[in-house]
């Protein structure tokens, strides 16, 4: 079976989403490209579609209305958002992953601080030898962006039971994402418990918790949470007496308009 074509952003389109997060930073400082590419493709792997309206607030605070005030400017800065999320969503989307399960399509936008890198940094000298050791190692920033979605939208994400076997996969997809925030002997542990016996680098825990976040995606079409149902008040008719106490007729007050 050929393998579906999978949609990027092109480099024109990256670099344009990297300058408007590095005006977003100057108003909310943990806002980077990498990490707004992992909050995104949380939302996109969870159980709903999460609307603009509510992920850019959710994602941004208040940094996207001051950092654009402009209409104009807005608009545009808002369409290279929605576009990154379009290409997200086109490459989880759920047929392909069926059609092909082995497939790795989702490419989250990373920045290598793989050792090759840090040395050239090192010998430019823009950098101290302490400040090139801070730097996080690769995929970190983008899991800290999908954990950040998370809990922004916990009521999105059950906590799994782990005396299920759906429960247990469910909880081992979170932790193949999560396994990137790990340092130390917390990822030493989670590497040996995961991966006994063999040797993964970090571009191996990187195709992993991609993996790992297709499987989620895929997970939420037979296991999606169910909910309360919502319970609305019936209307009262148009010539009622208004609800609000007014003692008009309901046409006549808050129900003018309604059709």
């Amino acid at each position: 079976m050929a393998t579906a074509l999978v949609p990027h952003s092109s480099d024109a389109e990256i670099e344009h989403l990297n300058t408007l997060c590095r005006r977003l930073a100057g108003f909310k400082h943990d806002v980077s490209l990498e990490w707004v590419d992992g909050f995104m493709t949380a939302l996109l792997a969870s159980p709903r579609r999460v609307p603009p309206e509510q992920w850019l607030p959710a994602m941004l605070d208040d940094a996207f209305d001051r950092a654009f005030a402009d209409p104009d400017d807005r608009r545009q800065a808002l369409d290279a958002l929605v576009g990154r999320w379009q290409v997200i969503a086109r490459q989880l989307d759920p047929e392909a992953l069926l059609d092909d399960p082995e497939a790795l399509r989702l490419s989250p936008l990373i920045v290598d601080y793989s050792d090759e890198v840090r040395a050239e940094l090192a010998a430019e000298g823009r950098f101290t030898d302490d400040e090139i050791a801070q730097l996080p190692a690769n995929g970190t920033v983008w899991a800290d962006g999908f954990v950040d979605a998370l809990e922004a939208f916990a009521g999105d994400w059950p906590e799994p039971d782990r005396t299920t076997e759906h429960g247990r996969f469910y909880d081992d997809c979170l932790m193949g994402v999560i396994a990137l925030t790990l340092t130390g002997a917390d990822l030493d542990a989670y590497l040996a418990d995961r991966y006994p016996g063999q040797t993964l680098d970090r571009d191996d825990l990187i195709d992993e918790a991609c993996y790992c976040v297709q499987d989620l995606r895929v997970y939420w079409l037979d296991h999606a949470p169910t909910h309360a149902p919502i319970r609305v008040a019936p209307r009262p008719g148009r010539n009622d007496p208004c609800p609000c106490g007014s003692g008009r007729k309901y046409k006549k007050c808050c129900g003018a308009g309604a059709g």
